[in-house]
């Protein structure tokens, strides 16, 4: 499983990845946690707000911070 975070590294953003760290930790996983600041990188997701989360390919969150337990539902197996 690939897990990104997409931020500056922005208080949020920082929130958020800890969270997604935390879920993954919890669930027991085997996931890559990447940390992407670069912004046309980040664009290239379609994204346009920040923090964001994407698993896979497939972007979860925009513009928010996620939750540990909803976290969890997008990595449950």
């Amino acid at each position: 499983m690939e897990i990104k975070v997409l931020g500056p590294g922005c208080p949020k953003c920082q929130a958020t990845e800890k969270n997604v760290k935390e879920a993954v930790a919890a669930m027991g996983v085997d996931a890559q946690i990447e940390k992407v600041t670069d912004i046309m990188d980040i664009a290239g997701y379609g994204v346009f707000g920040t923090p964001a989360v994407v698993i896979d390919g497939e972007v979860k969150s925009v513009g928010k911070i996620p939750d540990k337990d909803e976290i969890k539902t997008w990595i449950g197996k």
